[in-house]
């Protein structure tokens, strides 16, 4: 199974995804966790252009194909692998983010984006994509740290995000289950195993859809 959470920055993912990995590994898998972009050499070179390179002036679509290239190895290198070995992948983002944050959010095509996206991952995506959702403001003042160059970018593009994330659930409800993240840690960590349970299963990881 692969699974991966998203969400806009400030929403709890870390802690999420590391309470998540120890209750499934508590139930026998052999978990993978990755981040997107990053865990390969050159992803995380992806990562620090990405995020911290202020000086290089980005452009939308450079910005994306970065994070295409990104994502491309770590399908290749640690994705694809883990779960032709029958572990179970958790990834911190996959192509849903680059779809919103460039697309919703950075004014690039959406389709075009899952099309790229298609190419980039050879048609495979997660079985289940949990949102963690909360209102900008709230997840805004949570940042405690220096923001990155994506956290920089204001309210108006926070909020855009937010939308984002709600039409792609509200268009792939079978892919993406959309969690209340203003709740507690433990809330919000019983959400997501129980729709685990109900939602994730066994099987074969997803190979794409339709978009």
């Amino acid at each position: 199974m692969f699974y991966s959470l998203d969400g806009i920055d400030g929403s709890g993912k870390t802690t999420q995804i590391r309470l998540l990995c120890d209750w499934l590994r508590e139930r026998g898998h052999e978990v993978v966790v990755c981040r997107d972009p990053g865990s390969t050499r050159l992803g995380e070179e992806a990562r620090n252009l990405l995020l911290e390179r202020d000086d290089l002036g980005i452009s939308r679509r450079a910005e994306m194909l970065l994070y295409m290239a990104a994502r491309a190895q770590l399908v290749d290198e640690v994705i694809a692998p883990a779960l032709a070995a029958g572990k179970v992948v958790v990834s911190d983002r996959f192509l849903l983010a680059n779809v919103v944050y460039q697309g919703h959010a950075g004014g690039l095509d959406v389709p075009s984006l899952w099309q790229v996206g298609q190419v980039a991952t050879g048609g495979l995506e997660p079985d289940l994509t949990f949102v963690l959702d909360i209102d900008d403001t709230h997840a805004a003042a949570r940042l405690h740290r220096p923001l990155d160059r994506m956290e920089r970018q204001g309210d108006q593009f926070r909020a855009a995000l937010r939308a984002g994330y709600l039409a792609e659930a509200a268009r792939r409800p079978d892919r993406i289950a959309f969690v209340d993240a203003s709740r507690s840690i433990e809330e919000v960590q019983a959400e997501l195993r129980a729709i685990t349970e109900l939602r994730g299963g066994e099987g074969e990881s997803g190979r794409g859809g339709e978009h």
